[in-house]
């Protein structure tokens, strides 16, 4: 995800030894569709507007209309994972000492193979800005191919693309 990643992005749940999210995750689809989608996934991600790219990791737990999961994002520059972004006690912007490497997908949708979500904002690794990231990709098989975009906090957009492949 990354100023770019927005599953930024993508797809869009979390690392096996991370467990579920705290709370479910909204998920829209048929069963089929949702049942395509369970399981844990690797790839990675690029852009080629903000020269970033890296690792993406995510497990999918479904459980009726909702999914547990959280994605970790490692930029390849980086070499840690993205931390999500924390509002300051006294309202300023910035990412100090988040408590935790997972970003939280706020919301899922699948429809015959299209896939398409946001994350909950995460904060830029150089900046600590907040960054916004939408994703969608199509589900062929065991891998998920498809396209992100991050809005900036200066409300400029960049793009990229992502890839999965069930583990």
């Amino acid at each position: 995800m990354i100023r770019s990643f927005t599953l930024s992005t993508l797809i869009a749940l979390a690392l096996t030894a991370c467990g579920a999210s705290r709370s479910p995750v909204p998920l829209v689809g048929a069963s089929s569709d949702v049942g395509a989608l369970t399981g844990e996934w690797a790839g990675d991600y690029s852009s080629a507007e903000s020269g970033r790219s890296g690792s993406i990791s995510f497990t999918l737990r479904a459980a009726g209309d909702s999914a547990f999961g959280d994605v970790v994002m490692i930029p390849s520059a980086l070499g840690r994972p993205l931390m999500p972004y924390r509002e300051n006690t006294a309202g300023a912007a910035g990412n100090q000492q988040a408590a935790s490497t997972v970003l939280t997908i706020r919301f899922v949708r699948v429809e015959r193979g299209h896939v398409s979500g946001t994350l909950d904002p995460y904060a830029d690794p150089q900046t600590g800005a907040r960054l916004l990231t939408t994703f969608s990709g199509e589900l062929n098989g065991a891998t998920i191919t498809g396209t992100y975009t991050t809005r900036l906090a200066s409300g400029d957009t960049q793009t990229g693309r992502w890839t999965v492949q069930r583990r």
